[in-house]
């Protein structure tokens, strides 16, 4: 199975390759994690919108294993029982 990728900070590498979006929910479907995003324009661009406004993008499933979504839910800026709902994420769609 192919895993999509994401980032719980702005990455530096490929910058381009990346989308910004907003997690909109996080669950486990066969043994693995499915994160949904909304898609939202990344800071300082035409269209800019807030992580607030993010109710216009298609949502986006993406599939992780498990100890890339603990990996990544860890490096978010919230606390240890905080939902990542909202926040905002860098990724890559590589389905499979």
């Amino acid at each position: 199975m192919n895993h999509d990728r994401v980032h719980a900070r702005e990455p530096s590498h490929h910058v381009d390759r990346w989308t910004v979006g907003v997690v909109e929910s996080i669950g486990e479907r066969d043994g693995h994690c499915v994160v949904t995003v909304r898609p939202i324009a990344p800071e300082g661009e035409e269209g800019d919108e807030t992580a607030a406004d993010a109710g216009r993008g298609e949502l986006v499933e993406l599939t992780l294993t498990l100890a890339v979504r603990d990996l990544f839910v860890s490096r978010l800026a919230i606390d240890d029982d905080e939902s990542p709902v909202g926040e905002r994420v860098w990724y890559r769609k590589r389905g499979g």
